[in-house]
């Protein structure tokens, strides 16, 4: 369909809450479209109407060797694992800067499907990891929140560098 522009770190919109879907409809229908033309085109793996301006609970992701991309509408996290996990994290919207973040090694989501039916999910390895990581931005939780301190610092030294 149309690759959108994506905000780049630091807008604000990245820092805001994003609104529950209420209409399962075309408009729906093109935008979750677009997401997966926008991440495929950017690289990433996940992202999420935000991250292109709009403010909705949209999230898209295509995992390597996953098969088709997954779409995810108002997703809530309804349960997690005490085990963590480490993994390698980046946002299409500060490219090329990526740092280890700990997270619940599984979980369990609720969404819905892109017609409005409400699904259940449990997820672990790298889809648990997305999953926390784009609904976390669709909360306005920027991933760098969820480093330490110094991580931070030092990842936001290297994007400023990079031109970000």
């Amino acid at each position: 369909m149309t690759i959108r522009p994506i905000l780049r770190y630091p807008d604000p919109r990245l820092k805001q809450l994003a609104e529950s879907v209420i209409a399962f409809d075309d408009e729906l229908r093109i935008l979750a479209l677009d997401l997966v033309d926008t991440m495929r085109a950017a690289p990433g793996i996940g992202i999420t109407a935000p991250h292109v301006g709009i403010m909705l609970r949209v999230v898209a992701i295509e995992l390597p060797g996953g098969g088709e991309p997954r779409l995810y509408v108002n997703p809530e996290i309804v349960a997690a694992s005490a085990e963590s996990a480490r993994h390698v994290e980046g946002s299409v919207s500060m490219p090329g800067i990526a740092e280890e973040v700990e997270r619940p090694a599984r979980v369990s989501i609720r969404y819905r499907d892109i017609d409005g039916v409400t699904e259940t999910e449990d997820a672990d390895g790298l889809l648990a990891v997305c999953l926390q990581h784009e609904i976390d931005q669709l909360d306005g939780v920027f991933w760098t929140q969820r480093l330490s301190r110094l991580r931070r610092e030092r990842a936001l030294k290297r994007h400023a560098k990079s031109g970000g």
